[in-house]
């Protein structure tokens, strides 16, 4: 299947540039489309309509409201197109892919009934002495026009946490959708369209690093909101100046097996959510710290659901696991497992690659220092480490740079809020994976993994500014 070329959008019109990036289907290697490639005027150019539509403030709350919930609807019908977009273009699996439109479909609602929702508070001014006679409350405004830079492994779903909330609160944006996955961006900028959305509240620039840092350098951004790697989180964190940032970035996730949980449970879930879209989550299982009492038992059930697992096209309904985004990253990661092997690492499955495809890789003796174990593979990759203590696996489980979420399994709740309190994670799930998100949930991290918080109603909060207002009566 040729998709369409897609030009630029901007202020609701469709610009050509000179040179275009082609996007490939990531299982065949055929080329889909070709789009367009944004220099620096255009940037400059896109940034100047958000501006314009912000300043107009053409939208009232209800308005947003209905355009998001169309919207939601609209995708609703036309899924089967989105979907086998995201299975050509990502290498998702369908399963994934229908995965990832129930998701996108869920936050635009949420964000819907946010747009509804935006109040401040009272503030009892009354309870310092002499303030008898004012009235102290609070607004939240909008900040302005949002730079919204997002990451290729959900390039829909990712999108809509930025865009659904940024314009449910009353900001315009401009979104820099990751250059080998661009098309579910420009597809989904024509649905809000179709939807009501007046034209330049979302434009679109296509490219790599330079678009980003063209973003970064103007001034008119009022924030920033990034999902990617560490680095280059960091890095618009440095760049930012004093205008604000959310910045979703990656982890290496430990999942603790304690001697008391439901093992099967356990191994069939971290299983089945170790290797969803090719292992590219920043919440995928990655280390799995399991009790040595329990260890051979979990591991066969663990290893039997792994086996079970299909690796090839993902067109096919029955496949498990798709490419990887490119063949690059699919030999990355086999030098790491090599790597880690020749270090005293034992694969428990067999390490095969074809092409993009990266078979499920499940390795044990592995140490603190590997490169599988203590940075993001992002790829089919687990260890299994096991303990004794569980402060020890605890404290394991801490021994990273990322901190985005962590799972454990335990009938003891006890422990189970003693591991909340101690394990160093934006978000730690009990009895079930690291991979559980519920799109209306706070979700973000710290250390390494970033910084704020995304789910409609917090990066509402994120996207506002909260205005005193004090009235001498």
């Amino acid at each position: 299947m040729i998709i369409k070329d897609y030009h630029l959008s901007i202020g609701g019109q469709q610009v050509p540039t000179e040179e275009t990036i082609p996007v490939y289907n990531k299982y065949t290697g055929e080329v889909l489309t070709h789009v367009a490639k944004a220099e620096k005027q255009h940037v400059y150019n896109a940034i100047t309509e958000a501006q314009k539509c912000f300043k107009q403030d053409q939208l009232t709350a209800f308005q947003r409201y209905q355009i998001l919930l169309k919207a939601s609807e609209l995708f609703q019908e036309r899924r089967e197109e989105f979907e086998i977009t995201l299975v050509r273009e990502v290498g998702k699996t369908i399963k994934d892919a229908k995965g990832e439109l129930d998701r996108t479909i869920e936050t635009l609602r949420l964000s819907a009934e946010e747009a509804k929702r935006i109040t401040g508070e009272m503030i009892p001014l009354q309870a310092v002495e002499g303030a008898d006679n004012r009235l102290g409350f609070t607004i939240r405004v909008p900040k302005g026009v949002i730079g919204a830079i997002t990451p290729f492994n959900y390039p829909l779903l990712l999108a809509i946490h930025k865009i659904a909330p940024a314009l449910a609160s009353g900001n315009t944006v401009v979104v820099k959708p990751a250059p080998n996955t661009p098309v579910t961006t420009f597809q989904l900028v024509e649905l809000f369209e179709e939807a009501g959305l007046p034209k330049g509240y979302v434009n679109v620039v296509n490219g790599g690093a330079e678009v980003g840092e063209w973003l970064l350098q103007d001034e008119r951004i009022a924030m920033y909101s990034f999902t990617g790697s560490a680095g280059v989180g960091r890095y618009i964190k440095e760049k930012s100046g004093m205008r604000p940032v959310t910045l979703e970035l990656g982890n290496n996730s430990p999942n603790i097996i304690h001697f008391d949980a439901d093992l099967d449970q356990a191994a069939k879930l971290t299983a089945s959510r170790s290797f969803n879209n090719a292992g590219q989550a920043c919440i995928s299982v990655q280390r799995l710290y399991v009790h040595n009492s329990v260890l051979d038992d979990f591991t066969e059930k663990y290893l039997s659901y792994v086996q079970q697992l299909k690796v090839g096209n993902p067109e096919e309904p029955d496949t498990d696991i798709g490419p990887m985004i490119n063949e690059k990253e699919a030999i990355r990661v086999e030098q790491w497992v090599n790597e880690a092997i020749s270090e005293g690492a034992v694969a428990l499955t067999p390490i095969l690659r074809e092409g993009s495809l990266f078979y499920p890789a499940v390795l044990t003796q592995t140490t603190p220092n590997m490169k599988v174990v203590c940075q993001e593979v992002f790829a089919p990759v687990v260890a299994i480490i096991p303990y004794e203590d569980i402060l020890e696996a605890l404290e394991s489980a801490n021994q990273s740079d990322y901190g985005l979420q962590a799972g454990i399994f335990t009938r003891d709740l006890a422990l189970a809020l003693k591991a909340v309190k101690v394990l160093e994670y934006g978000g730690v799930i009990v009895n079930d994976v690291s991979t559980y998100r519920n799109d209306m949930m706070p979700y973000g991290g710290i250390k390494n993994s970033g910084i704020g918080k995304e789910g409609p109603r917090y990066t509402i909060e994120e996207m506002t500014d909260e205005k005193m207002v004090v009235i001498n009566l």
